[in-house]
């Protein structure tokens, strides 16, 4: 390299605080040290996009962008790391207003923004040579930066290790663009201080932090060269090695990538082996631009469901990564969906490794999740059945985890309704979409019926269901514990409101001819009902006549406001014990049990055995729908009694 020639050097003085400031940045903004590398290349990628936009608006500047690049330098006897780029470079001026920020702003002004950093935005931090730039004081002990801007014939010099002062000089003969030289620290392993003149460890970061910058990457590496013949000898040379791969596939048109490059980058970026079930991408363009791609995964993963599993996706600036799984940007129900965002402007915290909570973040997470929701959604309504079958994959794989959306997403509520597919009366096999379910209805139901509980087996076997099954009234049955907390909200579809067929009063008989007989057995089941409200009052709070059962003596059904037992008791199993809700017993008037009970009532109401049948009565329609018995003891005893009566 040709000596260059200095004149005009000052040395500067840091104020006060600039040592702390260096410190904070050092030692408190950045968890991996790996990252200075990443600030740099960033911050010269930046400047070869400048010098690409002055060159079309600005016909006088006399620029070669023929081959525009970023150039790694190292000396490992040296202990430097030189990162290079051929870019816009800077003048006096830019390094002195840009590099001395931290020294201009050192101030408790700056001190401010960083420690309130997590609260407020911190995007004018990054971006700019000064933060990102400094932290390259956490590997080196000093800091040398020559440039020149295009355009000019003089170059700059800036030096400084960190501590109270700095050196800016003017240089002769200085390329055009800007090189960061890196006096580095002795290598610390244990301190994640790495031997960053090693090729392997550079190349490593590249990969992991720039591998979609725009811009070439390169690097002299050595290799062996195999001799020419055999008795000759191999020779070692120094050749040029890019180390990034330039392939953003989310900026690439989508006419120009294959259905094998994404399923690659797919398991590149998820560790999947399997090839996405769809691939999805998003532009936004406007004020704020950023770019997406997408995937539905084929399967669940064995940690969709456990506490600690990660999710989101991954997130870029300006092609430069940020984080492995950003769980800011898709909402928790859709923590399957794997992908990547890149953002052309992001409020981040001056580390760039926590985004911040601002209208920028929520308005990504609708959009991106509103992505996902109508990709599905076009799955449904096609005709075609290859994407029928790619729903009905997803559905099976994530659904339960989908419907959390309907208790956490009230703004796409609707939207995950029609994606949502259920179990039903209709088929043991196939589920139903609600459009589908709503298609069928006679004309004159006005509700969607469902009954919730631990499996379709238990629901099937329902005393709720009988009437429903008799009539030919299909129900929809709800098994996951998720269904319990959405239905319990009021839910409808397209006008039809989610009725529970387990709570208030259910009469599918029209007519005055049904009306009259219900009147006349009203009448004649008043004493019973009476008695039954006052033997039973521990464990009911009614009894009424049934119009839903056709087979079983009795049923428990709870008001329409009521809380299900089932929800109750996941409720008490989070830790929020709620009182017990008593429930209204309803009775055949057409089973044997009740119309006998009736009789023997009507003949001899203070008989005590009575007491012990209603009681008996109880505890059956409890095992009946699968719950716990108040008291299994007393019941087993009543049980065992009525038996050896019977036999006797």
């Amino acid at each position: 390299m040709t000596e260059q020639v200095m004149h005009e050097s000052e040395t500067r003085e840091f104020q006060a605080e600039a040592k702390q400031l260096l410190r904070l940045m050092v030692h408190s903004i950045y968890s991996d040290k790996d990252v200075f590398l990443r600030e740099l290349l960033s911050n010269a990628s930046d400047a070869l996009d400048k010098l690409r936009l002055e060159s079309m608006v600005d016909k006088e500047l006399d620029v070669d962008t023929s081959d525009l690049h970023i150039e790694l330098e190292r000396d490992p006897v040296a202990r430097t790391l030189t990162v290079r780029d051929n870019g816009i470079g800077m003048s006096r001026d830019d390094v002195v207003g840009l590099i001395g920020t931290i020294a201009r702003s050192g101030t408790a002004e700056l001190l401010d923004k960083l420690t309130r950093a997590k609260e407020t935005q911190g995007s004018e931090l990054i971006g700019q040579f000064g933060v990102g730039f400094y932290s390259a004081f956490m590997v080196a002990d000093k800091v040398t930066v020559v440039t020149r801007r295009a355009g000019e014939s003089t170059g700059t010099r800036w030096e400084s290790e960190g501590e109270s002062t700095y050196t800016v000089a003017d240089v002769d003969d200085a390329p055009q663009g800007t090189a960061v030289t890196l006096h580095l620290k002795p290598v610390d392993t244990d301190d994640g201080m790495h031997d960053y003149t090693d090729t392997g460890v550079l190349r490593s970061i590249v990969t992991r932090y720039s591998d979609f910058l725009a811009w070439p990457i390169r690097m002299e590496v050595e290799r062996v060269k195999p001799a020419e013949t055999e008795d000759g000898e191999s020779e070692t040379v120094r050749e040029s090695e890019t180390l990034n791969s330039m392939k953003a596939l989310w900026a690439r048109p989508r006419s120009e990538v294959t259905d094998a490059e994404y399923a690659e980058f797919y398991k590149h970026i998820s560790h999947d082996w399997a090839d996405p079930l769809e691939t999805m991408r998003l532009q936004a363009e406007g004020t704020f631009e950023y770019q997406a791609l997408l995937f539905l995964p084929s399967r669940a993963p064995m940690d969709l469901f456990t506490r600690d599993a990660k999710r989101g996706v991954q997130l870029y600036v300006k092609r430069v990564f940020i984080m492995d799984d950003c769980e800011e940007l898709m909402p928790e129900y859709l923590r399957f969906v794997k992908g990547v965002v890149d953002a052309q402007d992001l409020s981040l915290n001056v580390s760039r490794e926590i985004l911040q909570q601002d209208r920028q973040i929520r308005a990504m997470q609708r959009r991106l999740a509103k992505k996902v929701l109508s990709t599905v959604s076009g799955l449904v309504r096609s005709e075609e059945q290859a994407d029928r079958d790619k729903y009905r994959t997803f559905w099976n794989q994530f659904g339960t985890c989908v419907k959390e959306g309907l208790v956490t997403d009230p703004d796409n509520h609707a939207d995950i309704l029609a994606i949502a597919s259920f179990d039903s009366t209709r088929s043991a096999d196939e589920q139903t979409t609600l459009a589908e379910y709503v298609e069928r209805m006679p004309e004159d139901q006005e509700h969607i019926y469902y009954l919730t509980g631990r499996s379709r087996e238990m629901v099937e076997k329902s005393p709720h269901m009988e009437a429903f099954t008799s009539k030919g009234v299909e129900v929809l049955i709800l098994t996951d514990q998720i269904d319990e907390m959405w239905v319990e909200a009021g839910a409808e579809f397209q006008g039809k409101p989610f009725r529970s067929i387990a709570k208030g009063e259910v009469d599918l008989d029209s007519g005055s001819a049904d009306d009259a007989a219900d009147e006349t057995a009203k009448e004649e089941f008043a004493g019973l009902l009476e008695w039954l409200r006052t033997t039973l009052s521990d464990h009911v709070k009614d009894v009424r006549l049934s119009s839903r059962l056709t087979t079983s003596p009795a049923c428990l059904v709870g008001d329409e406001g009521d809380l299900s037992p089932e929800l109750l008791r996941i409720y008490k199993q989070m830790g929020q014990p709620l009182p017990d809700i008593k429930r209204i017993l309803e009775i055949n008037p057409e089973h044997a049990l009740v119309t006998g009970l009736r009789e023997s009532h009507a003949k001899n109401a203070d008989d005590p055995a009575l007491g012990d049948v209603a009681q008996l009565l109880y505890g059956t329609t409890l095992l009946a729908e699968g719950e716990e018995l108040p008291d299994p003891h007393r019941f087993a005893q009543l049980l065992a009694g009525r038996l050896a009566d019977g036999l006797g």
